[in-house]
């Protein structure tokens, strides 16, 4: 879309919301950047973006007249498709998008995107590293090899080689990169089922659906709704590109049946779009069986099978990652990397090199003979279920926050004989207790703080025990992100008594 002269409303004024008025204003647009929270500073808005004290900021109630004006709607993801606001203006027959799709739009070069309930931070960045380790190689290369090379990078030989952007919802917006990116570019993206609600041509080279479990009810409503989103990460995706899918998820295998034509018209309730190869190429990793092509873990190695030849590739001790969740985004890491056509070796190099990103079982410190670990983007059962499985002694576990409407039926009884005491805090402390109860967890304890979570944890734990933060739950009402809250993790406990 040619953004020029064209009035555009963003809804939102957090990082998204700011980093979109910044693009459309570099392309033209006339953006205004609104938030219906009139508590917030306009001056203080306005300084974010590029524009300081000229950005066009309105907040508390949209004007009738700014109503009439617009051509084009940006929703921050933050902000639901069904809002009273974003609903009348699509009913005023408004292009309403979102800030990936606005992005995308403007972006250049090949697109990996990744999306799942849970995994999608580690994977994202895995994938980053190794995106970027390649094309740094060809630089090494030119810049040694050059006749020029040492002399200023004067060689007018010399090609212009690509860099690997890592964006979405790791933390950098997509749309604060895209106009600076290239054809030799490539963009790492981690996508959430917000963000996927607003698409339209927002179409992947590679794609990934690592796992989908129960998340995000209190936006999408329904399971259906929620499943149906992460599926669209393919929507635009043809015969030349590539989805990754867990195996191991019945959802995904069932997709990926779907999508890569191999059910008839009618298995595909009739839609020939998706039968004969007309969607896209799928590729299966799997934890728990072999394939005959994709990616599978026997016997503490991982192999990549393709027509039904088998490869060992590694032993899952080379890795710097906990637990059999990081095996299975290793193994989408590696299908991701291999649909790029980036050299095994150079894969497996990046994959021994990588370590844990930060907030997801995150080694903190020992303090008195007792490992801390901060998990706090285990902000929902399933991701907290895997960070206990990760544990290999008597665990102390910090657990409560922001109630998303989940059930925590499956992570207390994934507890096993490993977590000997439950510290709870937030919202949710009360739904946790007595969930836990029910399934005989009884060693339980409530605190009013974090600052008090872990000065329990410390009393509770001894020496050979771990004392691990993943709460089960969002971070809001009491942090403003699980970022604020592992980082005040990591500091009460590095101000521990030594």
């Amino acid at each position: 879309m040619d953004y020029k002269n064209k009035n555009a409303l963003i809804i939102g004024a957090g990082v998204s919301g700011v980093a979109a008025y910044d693009l459309l204003l570099r392309a033209g647009a006339n953006p205004i950047l609104y938030d219906s929270n009139s508590n917030l500073n306009t001056n203080d808005v306005r300084n974010k973006t590029c524009e300081k004290e000229k950005a066009n900021v309105i907040l508390g109630e949209l004007p009738e007249a700014v109503k009439k004006s617009l051509d084009l709607v940006v929703l921050s993801p933050g902000v639901p498709t069904d809002t009273g606001l974003a609903l009348e203006l699509a009913q005023r027959g408004l292009y309403i998008t979102g800030e990936i799709e606005l992005a995308y739009s403007v972006a250049k070069g090949r697109l990996i995107a990744i999306t799942g309930t849970n995994g999608k931070t580690t994977t994202t960045a895995l994938v980053g590293k190794i995106t970027a380790d390649y094309l740094n190689s060809f630089k090494e290369a030119d810049g040694n090899n050059s006749p020029d090379a040492g002399h200023n990078g004067s060689n007018p030989n010399r090609k212009k080689h690509g860099t690997s952007y890592v964006v979405g919802n790791i933390g950098i917006p997509y749309t604060s990169v895209a106009l600076a990116t290239s054809d030799e570019d490539i963009t790492v993206a981690e996508i959430s089922s917000f963000q996927l609600e607003t698409i339209h041509d927002f179409h992947p080279d590679v794609s990934a659906i690592l796992n989908i479990t129960p998340d995000h009810l209190n936006r999408h409503h329904t399971m259906e709704n929620y499943i149906h989103a992460k599926e669209d990460i393919t929507l635009n995706q043809t015969a030349a590109d590539t989805c990754v899918l867990n195996y191991e998820d019945e959802v995904l295998r069932a997709f990926g049946e779907k999508i890569s034509g191999r059910k008839t018209v009618e298995e595909n309730d009739n839609d020939p779009a998706a039968v004969g190869g007309m969607k896209c190429k799928v590729r299966f990793f799997s934890s728990a069986r072999k394939l005959k092509d994709g990616c599978f873990y026997e016997d503490e190695y991982i192999y990549i099978a393709r027509g039904g030849v088998e490869e060992k590739l590694m032993n899952i001790h080379e890795m710097k990652l906990l637990g059999l969740h990081n095996v299975e985004n290793v193994m989408a890491a590696i299908l991701m990397a291999d649909a790029m056509h980036i050299p095994m070796d150079r894969i497996l190099e990046s994959v021994r090199e990588f370590k844990a990103v930060e907030h997801r079982i995150e080694f903190v410190e020992n303090v008195k003979g007792v490992d801390y670990y901060n998990d706090s983007k285990g902000t929902n059962p399933d991701a907290a279920i895997k960070a206990v499985l990760a544990m290999n002694r008597p665990t102390v576990l910090i657990g409560g926050g922001y109630d998303k409407e989940s059930t925590y039926d499956e992570w207390i009884e994934s507890f096993g004989t490993k977590v000997k005491a439950l510290v709870l805090l937030g919202q949710t402390a009360d739904k946790i207790e007595a969930c836990a109860r029910k399934h005989g967890f009884t060693n339980i304890y409530r605190v009013e703080s974090l600052e008090e979570a872990v000065d329990k944890c410390a009393e509770l734990a001894v020496e050979g025990d771990a004392v691990l933060l993943s709460p089960a739950c969002a971070s809001w009402g009491m942090f403003p992100n699980y970022e604020v809250r592992g980082t005040m993790f990591k500091e009460l406990v590095r101000y521990l008594p030594k």
